[in-house]
């Protein structure tokens, strides 16, 4: 909260700074530093300050060797670059690295860095930093004011992305979107669909458990419970230790930096831990050295993703040639030196004295880790501005060849410059390693799945398993390294088991509690008269009639875009294409009436369905009588001296099926009116169960519905039957014949099937004879003419049969 307060304060006086060049606050944050014709900048935390409590002016000051590594290693790639003539073309880079130590260090560091120079123009290009995905944040909210770029080699908060608030935000490591995918992938690969979540309080942990739990739960994968892991909170450890004795998962996701990781090993007595499966974030997994902190055998088979091995040729020589006299200014060094060696440039009684010629090769520290696998982003940092600046200085023809604006002198370059190349860099180092960065300022991430494998004696071995690369295709990001021995905890031989409900044995079915998360389902025998011979097995009959009911659904619209296109066409034309759409939409809506009838019967449902059902049916089979009366009066005109068509024309047919329809609406609102369909709890058909469903109200109501349809239908056949022997050329008669023998048949069929079915079964029948007559219509009418349409159409044409001439052209007169 106070480093917020402190941004807030801030910012404004950075406003007033774009135009001045002076400092605010503390100052002498500067480490670190040598000229050149463009100035890159860094901020890293050699050193931390906390207070002791909070009563007392008393504090502890923390050395951070890693970060004294990121801070030579900028230095080391600067004077690399500048031996580089192919490079900067001859201009010199120089730096300028800060101390950001404890509290709102950082942050005064960072206005120091971008306000401080020899002269206003001679600020630094771009910062590097922080480590700490908090302090970017903040950090970056500051410069970026100045449009000053910050490239990060260690903050991979997610939130970091957004481009909105953090324009001028960059990193070379992967973002936690990323290593969470990769986590995700894992856990689904073993089956672990139950773990739980200990995080560290801090910005980049908490929001990394909640992506986490996010993106889980779209894979099935559930969160048991998740920790928070406060470095002031006594009492921490204790509810951790507790929560994990009293879980039953199995698997454990330990999503810390790699300070709170340390700080919970001293402080948990881990003989006191139950054996889990832990898995790690990349901030610590790949740390060897928590091995040695109280951890001892704990983390025996642990898992996790971490940045890939690179070894950076010439850094390890240059790392170990550090001597106090190579940085003479730096009051740092000496305090660093004095630790590494236990010794001191004061002379003191009890402490040797330091000589500065001790040689670093003989210590073990983070600093001396020169396979440290975060230290490939720094250098990638320094050379991503590199060539970013590289691509602003060039000029051909008085222009940049890369903005074609005009070219820039290295001593008019500006931040905001190098803030549009670095958006546009793309090079290659390392043997191969390719760097360049999305819309959001990310780079492609990889990562090495490592297993930690401990061996006889206490030492430890952290192996490459496998490998993660989002930049390949989904489904072959992840792999495991062939021949790899992997190791579990509790040296098991098999991956550990970690679900909160075992998969529903044969002869029962899986049932979702709507009281517990979705992975601790209910298991339920199967009912009598029902079978199951799958493990983990869930109803699907409503999955099933859905999928039948959208692709019928899918045909219909098909269709109606295929005469849609072709409606200026003889066969389209010659049947009334007004009915033909017409018929059309009412058949996507008697598939889509079947959805009424999945789900949990409501009171709006049960009205809702068969009323709709009813009206969309009597529409349906009132245009195809329409079209059947169309066809028998047309040949009846081609006979002499008949005018049989006037009787019929295009109003007579829309108005009939508008009077055949409001009959079947004038019945439905009786229906509703008096007595209507209701949702009733069915206790009577299943012994063991009670069955949702909805009742009918009054069984006249439903039978007059379909009642009605039927004589529609019994009248359509018989009109249809007597035209079935016509000329065939563009004649539908005998389709629309066998479409209601179909038709006719279902529902003759449904009346006894739906009388004896019990409970749910009988909205399975009544959706069944809902679709099955629907696809038959809508087959049996429209296919035909589709296939001439489509793979016949030379036989689209008026002239297609002389006899039918006469007769089509009286329809189309007609239309």
């Amino acid at each position: 909260m106070g480093i917020a307060l402190t941004v807030v304060s801030l910012i404004g006086a950075v406003l007033s700074l774009s135009t001045a060049c002076r400092m605010i606050g503390r100052t002498g944050f500067l480490e670190f530093s040598k000229d050149g014709d463009l100035i890159i900048g860094g901020i890293f935390s050699l050193d931390s300050t906390q207070g002791t409590n909070n009563h007392e002016n008393k504090f502890n000051v923390t050395l951070n060797p890693r970060e004294l590594l990121f801070a030579r290693a900028v230095i080391f790639t600067v004077e690399e670059i500048n031996k580089n003539p192919t490079l900067l073309n001859g201009v010199t880079l120089g730096y300028r690295i800060y101390n950001g130590c404890g509290g709102d260090g950082p942050i005064r560091a960072a206005i120091e860095a971008a306000t401080s120079g020899e002269k206003c123009s001679k600020r630094v290009q771009a910062l590097i930093g922080h480590s700490s995905s908090g302090v970017s944040k903040n950090i970056n909210l500051l410069v970026g004011v100045l449009d000053i770029p910050l490239i990060s080699h260690l903050s991979t908060c997610a939130c970091l992305s957004d481009k909105r608030i953090h324009p001028t935000f960059f990193r070379t490591v992967p973002s936690d979107q990323f290593q969470i995918s990769a986590l995700v992938q894992l856990m689904k690969h073993f089956g672990w669909q139950w773990v739980g979540i200990i995080h560290s309080a801090e910005v980049y942990a908490s929001d990394g458990a909640a992506e986490f739990i996010k993106q889980g739960k779209v894979e099935g994968i559930c969160v048991e419970y998740a920790i928070s892991f406060d470095l002031y909170d006594i009492k921490n450890e204790q509810k951790v230790t507790e929560k994990l004795k009293a879980s039953t998962s199995s698997v454990v996701l330990l999503y810390m930096s790699l300070t709170y990781m340390r700080a919970l090993f001293k402080k948990v007595d881990t003989n006191n831990l139950p054996r889990k499966q832990w898995i790690g974030s990349e901030a610590w997994i790949s740390q060897v050295d928590l091995a040695s902190i109280g951890s001892k055998n704990v983390l025996h088979g642990a898992m996790g993703f971490a940045l890939p091995q690179s070894i950076i040729p010439g850094l390890a020589d240059f790392l170990m040639s550090l001597k106090p006299s190579d940085e003479p200014e730096s009051v740092m060094i000496k305090v660093f030196w004095e630790s590494f060696f236990d010794c001191s440039f004061s002379p003191s009684n009890t402490t040797k004295l330091c000589t500065g010629g001790e040689d670093l090769r003989t210590i073990s520290s983070a600093y001396t880790n020169t396979a440290l696998r975060s230290v490939r982003n720094v250098y990638t940092a320094v050379y991503s501005i590199a060539h970013a600046l590289n691509a602003l200085l060039q000029c051909e023809n008085g222009l940049n060849p890369t903005t074609g604006k005009h070219c820039v002198n290295n001593t008019d370059v500006q931040p905001k410059q190098v803030l549009e190349h670095l958006k546009l860099v793309d090079f290659t180092v390392l043997n191969g390693y390719k760097v360049s960065f999305d819309e959001n300022g990310d780079t492609a991430a990889q990562y090495d799945l490592l297993n930690w494998q401990y061996k006889e004696g206490g030492s430890v071995n952290v192996i490459t398993i496998g490998q993660y690369d989002s930049s390949l295709p989904e489904g072959h990001r992840f792999r495991f390294t062939p021949n790899t021995t992997i190791v579990w905890a509790l040296n098991s031989t098999e991956p550990p088991k970690s679900v909160c409900r075992d998969a529903c044995p044969a002869g029962s079915r899986k049932a979702v509690n709507k009281q517990a998360p979705v992975c601790c389902f209910d298991c339920f025998e199967c009912p009598e008269g029902g079978i199951s011979n799958e493990t983990g097995r869930i109803k699907i009959m409503g999955t099933i009639l859905t999928a039948f009911t959208c692709f019928g659904v899918f045909l219909s619209i098909l269709i109606f875009i295929i005469f849609l296109v072709h409606k200026e066409t003889p066969i389209v034309r010659a049947n009334n294409s007004e009915l033909s759409f017409l018929l059309l939409l009412s058949l996507k809506l008697c598939f889509l009436c079947s959805l009424t009838f999945i789900g949990r019967p409501s009171d709006w449902s049960c009205m809702l369905r068969h009323t709709a059902f009813g009206i969309t049916f009597v529409l349906c089979i009132s245009c195809v009588l329409g079209k059947t009366i169309v066809v028998l009066m047309a040949f009846r005109a081609t006979l002499p001296s008949s005018n049989a068509m006037k009787w019929f024309g295009p109003t007579q047919q829309r108005l009939s099926v508008l009077a055949f329809t409001l009959i079947q609406v004038v019945i439905c609102i009786l229906w509703l009116t008096i007595n209507p369909p209701f949702p009733n709890k069915n206790v009577r058909s299943f012994k063991d169960k009670i069955v949702l469903e909805c009742a009918l109200g009054s069984p006249i109501g439903f039978w007059a519905v379909l009642g009605y349809i039927g004589l529609l239908a019994l009248l359509c056949f018989i009109l249809a039957f007597l035209a079935r022997k016509l000329p065939d050329s563009f004649n539908e008669a005998k389709f629309i014949t066998f479409s209601m023998v179909i038709f006719c048949a279902v529902w003759i069929a449904f009346i006894p099937a739906y009388v004896s079915s019990p409970g749910k079964f009988t909205v399975a029948v009544e959706i069944f004879a809902i679709l099955a007559s629907t696809f038959g219509l809508l087959i049996c009418i429209f296919v035909p003419k589709c296939y001439i349409i489509i793979f016949k159409p030379e036989q689209n044409s008026k002239n297609n049969n002389i006899y039918t001439l006469s007769i089509i052209q009286h329809i189309f007169r007609l239309q």
